[in-house]
């Protein structure tokens, strides 16, 4: 299989997420809020891998919009971890900004991904 963007930021994106939860809990001490953020954070990634072998077009589009809501909510949850002071803003404005990313790219394909199965 070619190499696939979307795949490669959203596990380089879990694999941040992932350190982000360690720190929180190690540093911290902080076990929710952290553990939201991990679930929602690696979840995009691991969706995106599972539209891989999707049964069906509608299947695939399907998985990718469950990714977006994932990606969403790990936005809301980032926002939390700056405004309650467990994350420093540099920190922050780069996970929301690699967030946010995630979220074009997968508006982005679920669009064409539409579009394609209409023709």
């Amino acid at each position: 299989m070619g190499k696939s963007i979307l795949r490669d930021k959203s596990y380089l994106f879990a694999i941040r997420i992932v350190k982000l939860s360690q720190f929180l809990q190690t540093d911290k001490k902080e076990f929710v809020l952290s553990k939201q953020v991990l679930r929602s954070g690696t979840a995009i990634g691991a969706l995106v891998k599972e539209a891989e072998y999707a049964q069906s077009n509608a299947d695939f589009i399907h998985k990718l919009h469950i990714a977006l809501k994932e990606a969403n909510e790990t936005e809301y949850w980032l926002s939390i971890l700056f405004d309650t002071d467990y994350i420093e803003k540099l920190l922050s404005e780069s996970l929301i900004a690699d967030c946010k990313e995630l979220i074009a790219l997968l508006i982005s394909s679920i669009k064409t991904l539409k579009l394609k199965t209409k023709n």
